[in-house]
């Protein structure tokens, strides 16, 4: 699951011809880590929506890789 979230990030990171991240820990932070904005988590929240069938903002703000793990049950 780990690397199925990351290259969603770095599509998203590619879009924005920011150079791909090597790997993620819990610890990352989306918007100061990875540079992502409002708009790229909206993005970030339809793909893994798309590939897992669970909306990770639905409960709240999603911050850091490991809460999106969290949501995802891992």
């Amino acid at each position: 699951m780990e690397q199925i979230i990351l290259n969603i990030i770095n599509e998203i990171r590619a879009a924005k011809e920011l150079a791909p991240v090597e790997t993620v820990s819990a610890e990352t932070r989306l918007r100061e880590d990875l540079g992502l904005t409002s708009f790229d988590l909206a993005e970030l929240t339809v793909k893994i929506e798309d590939k897992f069938d669970i909306d990770i903002f639905e409960d709240g703000l999603v911050s850091t890789v490991g809460e999106i793990f969290e949501k995802l049950g891992e």
